[in-house]
């Protein structure tokens, strides 16, 4: 049994006069201690999916519609609220885009530490202040002490971020969903973040689900990666799956917009033409079709079916088997 399964899921905003499908009918699942990636651009509904999961859905506007979301079986969109919050920051864990808006700004760093071990762990206060001494230190946090009584804005944007992830290991959970952890840092921190969430959740044996508009940043980090567009997922695959053999336009629309040394600078940079389809209007056949290359008739008419391309590899799209053997027939380049 997978850790987490997430089947047929829909999370919809209902406004006066219009249905925004941010979550449109995804599925996927996380392996004990595994690291899987949820990859798209801005608006495509990756943080929906991930507030979905966690429950903390604003309602109204928003409503999960349908759908299932088991973690260990359990299917926790049929939870009451008093049962749900038994899984957040124990089971599950979340890092967050901005850590600045995240903390809370007149908190110091060490109540903010500690309120979760004490409420879900039954820590007492200095328990729960040696252990938040003690994550500091594990995040690569110098002079902790000193640290945990001060206040989110007396520290860095990356040093911020190290307390996100002290955080959401503080109650030991089996998942931490991490969205667009790195977004706001500068590359060489971004780096450093990364390296450091992968070492302590291998360490931990705890699996990642790992949320990001950029493909480049997650090559190196991730086992699966699902790709996702317009509020559904259009493919899925292994990392190696996904880099060496892409099945579906958008997915080589991503590839190629990664600057690579190996490229003629003159045309290092190949952007996906077009904006992504207003998800409260979407268009009858693929999403991606009016920004789509290698769109035929019937992409316009009807939304196209999943592929299985590999055993674990689908795509879906009207002339996915086209594109996979394009780039199968190709030496590898990862």
């Amino acid at each position: 049994m997978p850790l987490l399964e997430v089947e047929n899921l829909k999370t919809y905003f209902y406004g006066d006069d219009s249905t925004v499908k941010a979550v449109d009918g995804i599925t996927y699942d996380i392996e004990e201690g595994e690291t899987v990636a949820l990859v798209g651009e801005s608006g495509c509904g990756k943080s929906v999916s991930s507030l979905s999961i966690l429950g903390l859905i604003p309602s109204p506007p928003g409503r999960i519609v349908d759908g299932e979301v088991k973690f260990r079986g359990t299917d926790l969109l049929q939870l009451p609220p008093s049962e749900m919050r038994k899984y957040r920051s124990r089971r599950i864990a979340m890092v967050f885009q901005e850590p600045m808006s995240s903390l809370n700004p007149v908190i110091n760093i060490e109540t903010q530490l500690t309120e979760g071990m004490m409420t879900q762990l039954g820590f007492t206060k200095r328990q729960a202040g040696k252990r938040a001494l003690d994550l500091l230190e594990t995040v690569g946090i110098s002079d902790p002490e000193r640290r945990l009584t001060q206040f989110p804005h007396e520290f860095s944007g990356g040093m911020r971020q190290r307390v996100m992830i002290a955080i959401a290991l503080s109650c030991e959970p089996d998942l931490i969903i991490a969205d667009e952890p790195t977004t706001s840092l500068d590359v060489t921190i971004q780096a450093q973040i990364l390296d450091l969430m992968q070492t302590l959740t291998r360490e931990r044996g705890m699996a990642l689900l790992l949320i990001t508009h950029n493909l480049g940043v997650v090559a190196r980090y991730v086992e699966r990666i699902n790709i996702m567009y317009a509020g559904r997922i259009i493919e899925r695959g292994s990392s190696t799956d996904i880099f060496e053999k892409p099945s579906h336009p958008y997915t080589v629309g991503l590839l190629n917009s990664i600057p690579r040394i190996d490229r003629d600078t003159r045309s290092s940079l190949d952007p996906i033409p077009g904006q992504p389809p207003d998800l409260a209007r979407l268009p009858n056949g693929c999403h991606f079709a009016e920004r789509c290359r290698n769109a035929i008739d019937r992409c316009v008419r009807d939304y196209p079916q999943t592929v299985q391309v590999e055993p674990r590899h689908t795509a879906t799209c009207w002339v996915a088997d086209e594109i996979y053997s394009n780039y199968a027939s190709q030496p590898a380049h990862v």
